[in-house]
């Protein structure tokens, strides 16, 4: 994914990336609040070594000695000899190993000092402990070093600095909590953030296609939530954003040519994806410039043309083609275009066959010579044959993907079903496309689309 991939899942998803930071920031500050507040005390001892004479070289190997021995009196501080009696001065109820976890030793680098840090909940007691601990140490040394028949100890351990009370606590640090929290919560919105984008299977833009087929994208249309009360936007939105994009339809598709003519079916590759308000708007927009059109409702299953458009749909196509009636007799034009309407008629037990006869091959052949443009409202793809049956008569079917509803595994189901049989695909068209929102994108109609909503048939 390029940059602009991520903004635009960051740009989607930010609601998510906002509420799992808040929930990141709540946990920090209820693990805050819920802690023991912890004081800390330093207390700091100076190692040295006792001369005899006080001269240079003795001094040197003195200096030298103590810095040798600083690391070893660092892990002494926290040894039962050193902790015990501090327990025992101070009355501590509880045990060496116990108290050795609460103390920190350390020493600066090439430096002669230990400093001995105490965390208490109780300010007075940590200091406490930092003394007691700093003053043990040094009798400890003082016992270790002092070697038989010798008098004193050749160290020293001097007490240089002694612990006061803390008067603010350094745990449980709230603010860094809180930045912790909040860092943990967006690192995690934006990883359920791609996670979402990339478990997500739907159409939402061009680039979604493109990367399925290389079949062109001919059209997009815009998500009206109105659709289903008014399917024929070039009647009653003619000058709206959806009414332009099927201008925009057809003419993309005047551009394309095929040997086969300008016969087409209109599918999808489930239902409820816009197929039929497709072809009816784009029937529409091809008669208001000028063309002769055929419009026929192949959908012999659940047809809708008669429907939309306002027309007696009771009989049509299915009776035309068991030679019950001629086509002139059930086909008529429509409004004042030279659009001609042949609806459906009754549903047939039979409608693949119906669909792949000869009779119906002769009459998209009359209809090829008498009309500039025939376009058949056909079923979806997946689940029937019929479209896949009737595009091996036409020129080529233009496959209807609603975005935000349509997969990319069933596009290329459908895809591959007019492969099977050896269609070709004039282009593709994406309907339901939002115009606002993170997954709206221009695509050169001016106005935005990649969401997904509801639309007719």
């Amino acid at each position: 994914m390029e940059l602009r991939d991520y903004l635009h899942i960051l740009r989607k998803n930010w609601l998510v990336i906002v509420a799992l930071t808040l929930v990141g920031i709540g946990a920090a500050a209820a693990y805050s609040l819920t802690r023991t507040p912890l004081y800390e005390s330093q207390s700091s001892v100076f190692v040295s070594t006792q001369t005899s004479t006080g001269s240079v070289s003795e001094l040197t190997q003195g200096s030298n000695f103590s810095l040798d021995r600083v690391p070893t009196y660092v892990l002494v501080a926290t040894s039962p000899l050193v902790l015990d009696p501090v327990i025992d001065q101070l009355g501590l109820d509880t045990t060496a190993t116990e108290l050795a976890e609460s103390i920190s030793v350390s020493s600066p680098l090439s430096s002669a000092i230990i400093n001995i840090s105490v965390e208490d909940s109780d300010p007075q007691l940590a200091a406490d402990i930092a003394n007691a601990t700093a003053s043990q140490l040094a009798d400890a040394v003082e016992e270790i070093e002092t070697t038989s028949g010798a008098a004193t100890s050749p160290v020293k351990l001097t007490v240089i600095r002694a612990g006061i009370p803390g008067t603010a606590p350094v745990s449980p640090n709230v603010p860094l909590n809180l930045v912790v929290g909040a860092l943990f919560g967006i690192v995690l919105g934006v990883a359920v953030a791609i996670l979402r984008t990339v478990l997500d299977t739907k159409i939402r833009s061009p680039r979604d296609v493109t990367a399925l087929t290389e079949r062109p994208i001919i059209g997009v249309i815009p998500f009206d939530p109105k659709a289903t009360e008014r399917p024929l936007i070039l009647d009653a939105d003619p000058h709206g954003a959806r009414a332009e994009s099927f201008r925009a339809l057809r003419t993309n598709l005047q551009f394309i040519e095929f040997d086969g003519g300008q016969t087409f079916v209109v599918t999808s590759s489930i239902p409820s994806e816009g197929k039929s308000t497709t072809a009816v708007n784009l029937a529409i927009a091809l008669a208001d410039a000028g063309k002769r059109v055929a419009l026929i409702d192949t959908d012999l299953r659940k047809p809708k043309v008669a429907e939309y458009l306002g027309i007696e749909g009771a009989v049509g196509l299915t009776d035309v083609l068991i030679g019950r009636v001629k086509v002139q007799d059930v086909m008529g034009p429509w409004g004042r275009r030279p659009l001609y309407v042949l609806p459906a008629g009754k549903v047939p037990p039979n409608p693949s066959e119906l669909l792949g006869s000869s009779q119906m091959k002769a009459l998209l052949e009359e209809f090829g010579k008498s009309f500039d443009v025939v376009l058949c409202d056909a079923p979806p793809l997946l689940p029937v044959t019929d479209a896949a049956v009737l595009s091996k008569l036409t020129a080529g079917a233009i496959i209807v993907a609603a975005t935000g509803k349509t997969s990319t595994g069933q596009l290329a189901g459908a895809l591959d079903a007019l492969d099977t049989v050896g269609s070709k695909v004039a282009g593709l068209v994406m309907t339901m496309a939002p115009t606002r929102g993170p997954d709206s994108y221009l695509y050169g109609y001016g106005y935005g689309y990649g969401g997904y909503g509801q639309d007719s048939k």
